[in-house]
């Protein structure tokens, strides 16, 4: 084979200094072996890769042409290598985080994305989950990570951070019918008014803080219920980052009401647990949300 680990870093140190004296300067090498091993290179690939006529070897349009693939060679084998390193320190082999639908607008990515700048190879699989399904995915060993909102009483398995808070406003279709029964609203017409709640799919699961009116119809997918809530088949409780543009588009709209205000703000945990201990890849993460949350 042409090209290796070795080769490919002799013909881009040759490239990027210029001479073959340079090259082995940068590297700790004699010219001599710069030289020999751009002279194999040659002769395996059967191409002139440096035009050696002049005072210094000058690269030819066939070596311009190798670089870019070059280039882009050596920089996945450093990534290999980084994430070979990073396995034996810890590094999971794929890290899942299950996310309540209500915070799929929230300020995750960021930290992803500079979780996947130092660990580039790392997997990463990120599920949607009802809260209630996101913890227990955390027990049953699916997920090491889950991001939800604070729950009303603490368990003892669970490892958490709090990374952020988000604000619950209650909104409905602007047509439906509740909205013509009085100048404004009372928690009279949360109770007698069908709701939309996103929960697990065992019922017995579902966070009753959620849960105000008698009635109502239930979905695992937020997509879905804000289908349902658009299109006046009830009202129901959706982050307002998530909300919003529907807000300012006119086709849901904030409840307002007589004697409460609208909206409720919940801190949101990044919950593990402590069965499990946390991979190198998991504990960043955890890291990176928390100094985003501290502003840092």
């Amino acid at each position: 084979m042409a090209f290796s680990s070795d080769s490919v870093q002799v013909f881009l140190a040759a490239l990027d200094h210029g001479s073959f004296s340079a090259a082995a300067r940068a590297l700790s090498r004699v010219p001599s072996a710069i030289s020999m091993t751009i002279a194999h290179l040659e002769a395996e690939l059967d191409v002139q890769l440096f035009d050696r006529s002049g005072r210094e070897p000058r690269p030819t349009p066939a070596a311009r042409a190798l670089e870019p693939q070059a280039r882009l060679l050596a920089l996945q084998l450093r990534q290999l290598n980084a994430h070979a390193l990073s396995l034996t320190q810890g590094l999971e082999e794929r890290l899942t985080i299950a996310i309540a639908p209500e915070l799929l607008a929230a300020h995750w990515s960021g930290p992803l994305a500079a979780l996947a700048d130092e660990h580039p190879l790392l997997q990463v699989e990120v599920l949607a989950a009802p809260q209630a399904d996101a913890v227990a995915m955390l027990h049953a060993g699916r997920a090491q990570l889950a991001m939800v909102f604070e729950r009303p009483s603490i368990d003892g398995r669970e490892g958490f951070e709090e990374v952020g808070s988000e604000t619950l406003v209650a909104v409905i279709a602007p047509g439906h019918p509740v909205l013509r029964s009085a100048p404004r609203l009372s928690e009279v017409h949360l109770t007698t008014t069908r709701q939309i709640v996103v929960a697990s799919r065992d019922w017995a699961q579902t966070d009753p803080r959620f849960v105000f009116a008698r009635h109502h119809w239930r979905t695992d997918n937020h997509l879905a219920a804000l289908g349902l809530i658009e299109a006046g088949l009830g009202w129901g409780w959706q982050p307002r980052a998530l909300v919003e543009p529907r807000i300012q588009a006119g086709t849901l709209v904030e409840m307002d009401f007589q004697n409460l205000s609208n909206g409720a703000a919940l801190w949101v945990d990044l919950v593990w647990s402590k069965e499990r201990p946390l991979g190198l890849g998991a504990r960043r993460f955890v890291e990176l949300m928390v100094r985003q949350n501290q502003g840092g």
